[in-house]
């Protein structure tokens, strides 16, 4: 198949899109298709996914239940784990997690396994288009082997480019069928064929010159964000170890500046897949060519230490007010990586609650109306729903996540102490703390 035969089908509407791992990424993606009248076979290893798929049972907050209905009574999209479904496929996107190892190594099996399933069963002429985050190099040394290892050559056999994803959980404006997107070819067809199929979907699609500049790209946008989360994390913690200064105010100060300045601000720690992981990957790149980032590699310290700098002040808080921390019951508001999602991936509430363990309290308990329970260690907590009636029992509320639908005035009224790592405005008194207020 070539560049022309691609702009055919397009225009006709048979092309057929196959996308690997129906997760945060490839589900919405699989809408994004559909919703413009391309057949998609959504393909994933995981039999729950697929079960829960084909009884029309959404997993995805950003997913529209009843787009995903209708998608799959019209037969438009056809979730399945029989990977041979894709050798109808005219392109597939892959979208597999990449996660470091506890070394703070990079981890593509994913990405190995599914381009090998790619290789298998595609036919000949397939576009194949990287979606995961990974370092640069990825698609072009690692990926174009595999194809090579079977004889099949590039822009013959098959064409290869990275496009990065850009998901945002939660995000109410922006999202898979909206956001501008990037994409780099191994080869310039490859390139052009991926610009092509992606633009017949989402509106405006930036081409770039080969897929390691893509792929770097993805880099330089989520270590931008870890990085400048770094610098208020810790001028928070400087504000609180000077005393008398808030950061929130501060920062909010400088956000009245119209140039030069954009509002970061901190928090418990750093979630989700790929801002807290990125670093790593691009730290591991640049090692292999004898550089070392290290002022990367300071900034997702930083962030990473922001859980336990949350446990030595919620200790601290605690023993201000006469608490026994081994005795003390604390209630989390939230276990999600970020407001109104159910994505618990990296979430900080669940390492602060890690350490806590740890440490010897027993009493811990938590709420989220995104997150029916979470499992830490040997022990599984589950949401709790009637926090209201609850609330005079614990010693101390820890305000982790801040979903809009907490009724943060009564729990400014009610709670015995607050301890609040959002700045969710609740109004100061004796029993209420806020990281980086300079206070104690």
């Amino acid at each position: 198949m070539n560049k022309i035969s691609f702009e055919d089908k397009i225009e006709n509407k048979t092309l057929v899109v196959g996308i690997i791992g129906l997760g945060y990424v490839g589900l919405p993606l699989s809408m994004t298709y559909c919703k413009k009248d391309f057949k998609v076979i959504g393909f994933d290893n995981d039999p729950k996914k697929i079960n829960s798929l084909l009884n029309k049972k959404n997993y995805i907050s950003d997913i529209d239940d009843e787009i995903l209905s209708d998608m799959l009574s019209n037969k438009l999209f056809l979730p399945t784990n029989e990977p041979k479904e894709l050798s109808s496929c005219d392109v597939i996107f892959i979208c597999v997690p990449t996660p470091i190892t506890k070394n703070r190594v990079p981890d593509i099996s994913y990405i190995k396994s599914a381009t090998q399933i790619a290789v298998k069963y595609s036919k000949k002429g397939v576009c194949i288009i990287l979606k995961s985050t990974t370092f640069p190099g990825t698609t072009e040394d690692i990926m174009v082997p595999l194809f090579e290892n079977n004889y099949k050559k590039i822009d013959k056999d098959y064409f290869l480019s990275f496009s990065p994803e850009r998901i945002d959980p939660g995000n109410k404006i922006w999202n898979s069928d909206n956001t501008p997107i990037v994409v780099g070819g191994v080869t310039k067809t490859s390139g052009q064929i991926a610009e092509s199929i992606i633009k017949s979907v989402i509106p405006k699609v930036h081409k770039v010159s080969s897929s390691k500049i893509a792929e770097m790209e993805k880099l330089l946008e989520n270590i931008f964000r870890s990085v400048n989360i770094a610098l208020v994390n810790e001028m928070a913690q400087m504000c609180d170890r000077i005393g008398g200064i808030d950061i929130w105010e501060v920062i909010n100060a400088a956000a009245t500046k119209p140039f030069g300045f954009m509002p970061f601000r901190p928090g418990p720690g750093i979630g989700g897949h790929c801002i807290q992981v990125d670093p790593y990957y691009l730290s591991y790149c640049a090692r292999g060519h004898d550089f070392h980032s290290e002022f990367i590699e300071l900034a997702a310290k930083t962030n990473e230490n922001m859980p336990h700098y949350v446990v030595d002040e919620l200790i601290k808080f605690l023993i201000k007010n006469c608490k026994n921390i081994y005795s003390a019951k604390i209630l989390f508001f939230g276990v999600a990586f970020k407001t109104n999602v159910s994505d618990t991936r990296n979430s900080p509430a669940i390492k602060i609650i890690e350490l806590l363990n740890r440490i010897g309290f027993k009493e811990i308990e938590y709420v989220d109306p995104f997150v029916d329970k979470i499992s830490i260690g040997n022990k599984v907590y589950n949401n709790i729903n009637n926090y209201k009636q609850k609330i005079s029992e614990f010693d101390c509320c820890v305000i982790s996540t801040d979903h809009t639908s907490f009724d943060y005035e009564f729990i400014s009224s009610n709670a015995n102490l607050i301890f609040d790592t959002r700045n969710v405005n609740i109004e100061s008194r004796d029993n209420y703390h806020l990281i980086g207020s300079g206070k104690l």
